[in-house]
């Protein structure tokens, strides 16, 4: 039961964020005229991966007394519980993030010496901001950066890495008009997510935006981030989003506005299913958006 135990650990269904998010970045690219590299896009993948799995066995280590205190998880939220439950020792956790930093930083220096540019930046930021997420010393999470720190790391730099290695001249603009509802939506779901764990992070001095605020002004932020990350879309498109980028991901626009309304009704029930679920398929709409030439 040990390998069933470590792999629940990692926490690999969040993979498929870091997946869809990278590949975003490469239809991007494409869409602008340039052909898919192959090699750079599996080298980007495995760095990406790496250091998102690094991530969620050094949170799983780093965050042990705040799963430990606890009592209101979700599948969502409150960790994998596999080291609350004592069915791994807490050194598992550690030991695989440190291995999985290792094979980050090895891939990501193979991906520099065969792309160049921008990629050692944006590795070295992924790396960094993604240990320190959980990890001392400054342990971004507990200090009030988690949220914003989350929202930089898999909604702007993974797919930066995505678009930046496949272009020979960066054109940001369409990027950054595509990225803005990503990362407010992302900014939405790690507040949805840390509602139901306020209890265990306030008694164990982790300092979330909920924990900071309180749970009713936390919910209110949740539903104006998510409203506003559809009400972008206009405006978006407006100055150069492609049109029906901006019309696949508006799909989903009602969604956003009856979890709003809910949350703002003190109704926090399937929260983090509705705000995990209005970040990928918003993601995987402007996907199909850009891959459809």
């Amino acid at each position: 039961m040990r390998v069933p135990a470590f792999v629940r650990l990692g926490r690999p269904l969040f993979l498929v964020g870091g997946f869809v998010l990278f590949a975003l970045g490469a239809a991007i690219a494409a869409w602008q005229g340039y052909p898919i590299d192959r090699v750079r896009y599996v080298l980007g993948q495995l760095v990406v991966t790496a250091f998102q799995l690094m991530t969620h066995y050094a949170n799983e280590y780093f965050d042990y007394d705040a799963d430990v205190a606890n009592h209101t998880p979700t599948r969502w939220s409150g960790g994998s519980r596999v080291l609350p439950a004592g069915e791994l020792p807490q050194r598992v956790a550690l030991e695989a993030a440190i291995v999985l930093a290792w094979i980050g930083a090895a891939t990501s220096i193979a991906l520099v010496v065969l792309v160049g540019g921008w990629t050692l930046p944006t590795v070295v930021a992924i790396a960094v901001l993604a240990w320190e997420y959980s990890a001392p010393p400054w342990r971004l999470c507990a200090a009030g950066l988690g949220e914003l720190t989350t929202a930089a790391v898999v909604t702007v730099l993974v797919p930066w890495l995505g678009f930046s290695i496949q272009v020979r001249h960066l054109a940001a603009a369409p990027f950054a008009l595509a990225i803005v509802p990503l990362a407010l939506l992302q900014f939405a779901m790690l507040v949805a997510i840390e509602l139901p764990d306020a209890d265990g992070d306030r008694a164990t001095g982790k300092r979330t935006l909920v924990v900071r605020f309180g749970e009713r002004a936390a919910a209110r932020i949740y539903a104006t981030a998510t409203i506003a990350a559809f009400a972008w879309l206009p405006i978006a498109a407006a100055l150069g989003l492609p049109p029906r980028v901006a019309a696949a991901a508006a799909l989903f626009a009602p969604v956003a506005v009856w979890r709003a309304l809910r949350i703002r009704e003190g109704r926090y029930d399937r929260i983090g299913f509705f705000a995990v679920f209005l970040l990928i398929a918003t993601a995987v709409a402007e996907l199909a958006g850009f891959a459809v030439q």
